[in-house]
């Protein structure tokens, strides 16, 4: 029989999050479960495992400093000799930034496997320990950044939530990774805005982002990353400020191209100084560019990272 102490160790922060989370006496469900909770639910594995404790969140009330905090503590956690690989307890909501953030400060090493949950623990259908299970097997294979949810194994480059009801939660945008340097200074400081265009738009958010201090902006578009006349006089604008503005998607999946004109395409948007994402779409768009802008990125850097 092996030893405890020959076993592989694996650290598991806790983020809070859906896995975490229990109805309270209102019925709202929210995380109150610890990460040693979660580890006790498990059977036992061939393994050493190690809680730690950072936040009990919903994610979708986390900020780029919550995020760093992450971020720094799968930092700490990697750095520690013994710890074969990193589980991150996380809700959904925003797992797709806060995966990348970590993929882009730690991405060249030992495996971090996010996870979380669809399902509340003390709901029947709870997801929750098959999840975790899963992830703890996953964290002591390969290296770098991935999600392990649904019985689906993902890259962090790319990922989107796609549904809101199933286990099999998450999906791709499409596929590559551009080669890139970890980009390790924190972005915590940093105010970096989405603004979501429909049909018709005009610049009233746009401007008042770049009013309100945004140090960058990245914009929800439609189709290929298209939008109107007057949101790319808005983005004109910003750029004149020198605020970067990145043209992202509404729609979930497939490449995006700056083609269209007619006054509000992205062909028209790439005229004005606006760079698209090839592949990110608003939330991991957002990320990136927090990740170059604190790390000091011109805007050849910036378009080169999204193309």
């Amino acid at each position: 029989m092996t030893s405890p102490q020959k076993l592989p160790l694996v650290a598991v922060i806790a983020t809070g999050g859906t896995i975490a989370s229990r109805k309270d006496a209102r019925g709202a469900a929210r995380p109150n479960l610890t990460g040693q909770d979660l580890l006790d639910l498990l059977p036992p594995l061939s393994v050493r495992l190690r809680a730690v404790e950072i936040l009990a969140k919903d994610s979708s009330s986390l900020t780029l400093s919550d995020m760093q905090q992450i971020s720094d503590a799968v930092g700490q956690q990697l750095a520690d000799p013994a710890v074969c690989g990193v589980v991150v307890l996380h809700g959904t909501d925003a797992m797709e930034e806060t995966s990348l953030l970590v993929h882009l400060q730690h991405g060249k090493g030992k495996p971090v496997i996010f996870t979380g949950a669809q399902f509340s623990a003390d709901n029947p259908k709870s997801d929750g320990p098959e999840n975790l299970a899963a992830a703890i097997g996953t964290a002591l294979q390969g290296k770098g950044v991935r999600l392990v949810f649904g019985e689906r194994e993902l890259p962090a480059w790319g990922l989107y939530k796609a549904v809101s009801d199933r286990v099999d939660a998450f999906r791709l945008a499409g596929s590559g990774v551009p080669p890139m340097s970890e980009l390790p200074r924190p972005v915590s400081d940093l105010r970096i805005d989405i603004v979501a265009l429909y049909p018709g738009a005009d610049a009233l958010h746009l401007d008042a982002s770049r009013i309100a201090g945004a140090q960058g902006i990245v914009l929800a578009a439609l189709g290929s990353g298209n939008t109107t006349p007057a949101v790319v006089a808005g983005v004109a604008r910003a750029i004149a400020d020198d605020i970067p503005v990145i043209v992202s998607s509404r729609v979930p999946e497939g490449e995006l191209a700056p083609v269209y004109g007619g006054g509000g395409g992205g062909h028209d948007l790439r005229d004005a100084g606006a760079i698209h994402s090839r592949l990110l779409r608003p939330g991991q768009a957002r990320i990136l560019l927090a990740a170059l802008l604190a790390n000091g990125a011109d805007r050849e850097t910036i378009a080169q990272a999204f193309a």
